[in-house]
């Protein structure tokens, strides 16, 4: 096997024994790099110093991330002026903040005969978010309910 020691120096071709043998004379592990080379790679390292330092690195990646949600947003197809402009204001705020909104029009009994009502109110919303936001799924009627999906705009 070809042997690597610890500051980064190739030590070459040695036998399993021997390689483990000044590992253990440093005090180190012998840890298998490429063991589909010929011949196989191995490295003279403090294993448990290189498991802590890549979870500290996981760590930090996993902190710096963001996660994104995706909030919903549920209106009827009889929702008053007012109403609906609150609800507006509140689906810029979780547009603004980086999430996803899913607008939901409900539909109770026979309103569902009225699914026109629904798909204006949603076109309504997406003309009045139009620079804020980008529709990700266009309107679609699942049961009783109709839902888009709408995501935050690129900025330019």
């Amino acid at each position: 096997m070809r042997v690597i020691d610890a500051e980064g120096n190739q030590l070459g071709v040695m036998a399993t024994k021997d390689a483990l043998a000044s590992a253990e004379a440093g005090g180190l592990d012998l840890v298998e790099i490429a063991a589909t080379a010929n011949p196989p790679v191995c490295r003279i390292m403090d294993y448990g110093k290189f498991k802590y330092q890549t979870s500290k690195k996981a760590k930090d990646a996993k902190k710096k991330q963001t996660v994104i949600q995706v909030k919903e947003m549920k209106l009827r197809g009889k929702t008053e002026e007012h109403d609906f402009q609150f609800k507006l204001r509140n689906i810029k705020r979780f547009l603004s903040e980086g999430n996803k909104v899913k607008v939901t029009i409900i539909f109770k009994g026979r309103e569902i005969t009225h699914t026109n009502l629904g798909m204006g109110m949603l076109k309504r919303v997406a003309e009045e978010l139009k620079d804020v936001a980008a529709i990700e799924s266009p309107p679609r009627l699942e049961g009783r309910n109709m839902s888009m999906l709408m995501s935050p705009a690129q900025q330019k």
